[in-house]
């Protein structure tokens, strides 16, 4: 089908009747006009008119009833080829168009402009990162490229190597293969906040014309530099500075989830001293189809991609597991409930992890008062408690997303920054890069496990005697899925509940005060009072409970269509007996707390 050969009158008016028998959502219908009547998406209009032809209604509902947003840190949702709602040519075109007439309204005039550029294992992630670089090129930016999978962290690391105006990274993280995304980064190192995001996202949002240059003639004029091998050396030396002396004696498998990780995490362990390293080869594959784990979605916060790796490692005596996720900026980690491998393992949760690297780094550091580490609002408070024994700071005011923490690290100080981590499997230290690290997170935790083993430990048992010094803390997170225009419209009455008319108990607690961080108040239950909170600006709500260190917080995601609860319980060191009594006692009120929020939210 060509432009000559299309009734754009006739497609236009199939469109809305589409709409008004209710085969379109009425955003749809408005976007697929703007697409077919505007100049700037021309392009397109012969694979609308296929889609209408075949009536391809709610592929183009999907595609269209929204325009795609910036979440946490960029872009990010399903590949289509068309559509305003998901990712392609034009929208991450658009994401690198708008960022670079945002930078360079930013830059004086006559400053060299330049922007490093990576991407991952999955489909596309190369011809969009070739896209990008073709953009900022255009744009007069001088574009360093690594020529190969790298991880995100290098990414941040090259922006600031380079000292670069800013950053494309090309993932969708943990996302099924079916997405992809574009990571946009300040010229920090982090991911944007504001002023920058709101302004980036208003350029983004506005382009009209996306000019490129071919990706193979920029590099052939020196536009686009590969430096993909001085960077890996220079990364792997900052990693490495990182490390703490001790005990190397450890047997570990790794698996990169199909991922970019072993480019960097296999040799970063070896260069620390770890020699016995097995790659699982069952995700060793660089596919962004994720064969081989559940639902072939690579996320180390889930417990199941480490079924199968269990399993080796007590074939092979293992002492530790260790997983990040495709593009290596999340880090999981499973091991022996004691220290024979032949026995029974269990995973950790990411809080879990984050409390056990914290007392790792601050126990191995020479610190003062004037030190801290960095967490968020939904972040276990066992790492704050932790913190306090060591007499060092904690920055946990900060709402969900690693770029608040990268963002606090230059506000406070990066010379007197020990560690930063958030509940879903992010941690960095040291100063070299401005987002999380699963390689660094990877290396720290072979460190820690092989130090407790020395001592005739296992992990479990470290963190049990956290628990013991420090209060028992247990936590959950429950995704609930909302997709699509009803989806997010069911969010946004959910969110809205939750702050007009909230459950007045949680599995029998009460609820004392909710924290609303869209209108930054608290208000006291049950006599309504209102008081100013002193917090950043957030579509998020907490709900405090009776029992102090008991609450749940609850907020959209930021990069998928899903609401997140997180439940957070606490009993005081002093007020243990029996520990495996406490664990079931508090996986129980667990249990009637996501019980109870299901059953209000309306889902199973």
């Amino acid at each position: 089908m060509t432009d000559s050969t299309i009734n754009k009158d006739e497609l236009l008016q199939q469109i809305e009747q589409a709409g008004t028998d209710k085969k379109l959502s009425s955003g749809a219908v408005g976007n697929l006009g703007k697409w077919m009547e505007e100049a700037r998406y021309s392009e397109y209009v012969p694979q609308i008119a296929e889609h209408v032809e075949a009536g391809k209604w709610q592929a183009l509902d999907d595609a269209f009833w929204t325009v795609i947003p910036f979440g946490t840190g960029g872009r990010r949702g399903r590949m289509y080829p068309i559509g305003c709602n998901v990712i392609n040519d034009r929208t991450i075109g658009e994401s690198a168009q708008g960022l670079a007439e945002y930078v360079k309204e930013q830059q004086p005039d006559g400053a060299q402009l330049s922007c490093a550029i990576a991407y991952d294992t999955r489909h596309k992630s190369r011809h969009f990162a070739e896209l990008c670089a073709g953009i900022m090129v255009a744009a007069g930016f001088q574009v360093y490229f690594l020529d190969d999978y790298r991880s995100t962290p290098v990414l941040s690391f090259l922006v600031r190597r380079k000292q670069c105006s800013c950053g494309i990274m090309v993932t969708a993280s943990h996302n099924p293969p079916s997405d992809n995304a574009v990571k946009v980064y300040w010229s920090t190192g982090g991911q944007i906040v504001p002023p920058h995001d709101k302004e980036i996202i208003d350029r983004v949002m506005n382009v009209e014309t996306i000019e490129a240059v071919n990706f193979d003639e920029a590099v052939g004029d020196g536009h686009v530099e590969f430096c993909t091998q001085e960077t890996d050396a220079a990364f792997i030396e900052q990693l490495k500075a990182q490390a703490f002396a001790g005990s190397r004696d450890l047997k570990l498998i790794y698996s990169p989830l199909h991922g970019v990780g072993a480019s960097v995490v296999c040799p970063v362990l070896a260069a620390d001293g770890f020699s016995d390293i097995e790659v699982f080869a069952p995700h060793a594959e660089l596919s962004g189809d994720f064969p081989n784990v559940p639902g072939h979605v690579s996320n180390p916060e889930n417990p199941a991609v480490f079924d199968a790796i269990i399993e080796r490692g007590r074939e092979v005596g293992a002492d530790l597991i260790l997983a990040t996720d495709p593009d290596c900026d999340r880090m999981g980690c499973a091991a022996p409930r004691t220290t024979d491998p032949k026995g029974e393992w269990d995973t950790f949760t990411g809080n879990q992890l984050g409390a056990l690297l914290a007392d790792y780094v601050l126990e191995q550091c020479t610190s003062t008062p004037d030190h801290y580490v960095v967490t968020t609002l939904v972040t276990t408070e066992l790492i704050r408690r932790i913190a306090d024994s060591y007499s060092v700071k904690t920055y946990g005011n900060l709402h969900v997303g690693f770029k608040w923490i990268a963002e606090q690290v230059d506000k406070q100080g990066p010379e007197r920054f020990l560690f930063g981590t958030e509940e879903s499997h992010g941690y960095v230290v040291g100063t070299y890069a401005r987002d999380k690290d699963g390689a660094v997170a990877c290396m720290l935790m072979a460190e820690l496990a092989a130090r407790v083993k020395a001592e005739g430990k296992s992990l479990h048992e470290k963190l049990e005697a956290l628990h013991w010094q420090h209060g028992y803390h247990a936590e959950r997170t429950i995704n609930v899925f909302m997709e699509g225009a009803e989806g997010m419209e069911r969010m946004k009455a959910l969110m809205q509940q939750f702050r007009e008319n909230p459950p007045t108990s949680l599995a029998g607690i009460e609820v004392t005060a909710i924290r609303d961080y869209k209108s930054l108040t608290t208000t006291t239950k049950p006599s309504n009072e209102k008081e100013p909170l002193d917090a950043p600006d957030a579509n998020l709500v907490i709900l405090d409970l009776a029992e102090p260190g008991n609450y749940v917080a609850v907020r959209p995601s930021g990069t998928e269509p899903k609401v997140k609860f997180y439940i957070f319980t606490f009993v005081p060191a002093e007020q243990l007996s029996l520990m495996d009594m406490t664990k079931d006692e508090m996986d129980t009120r667990m249990d009637a707390f996501e019980k109870d929020l299901r059953a209000f939210a309306h889902v199973d």
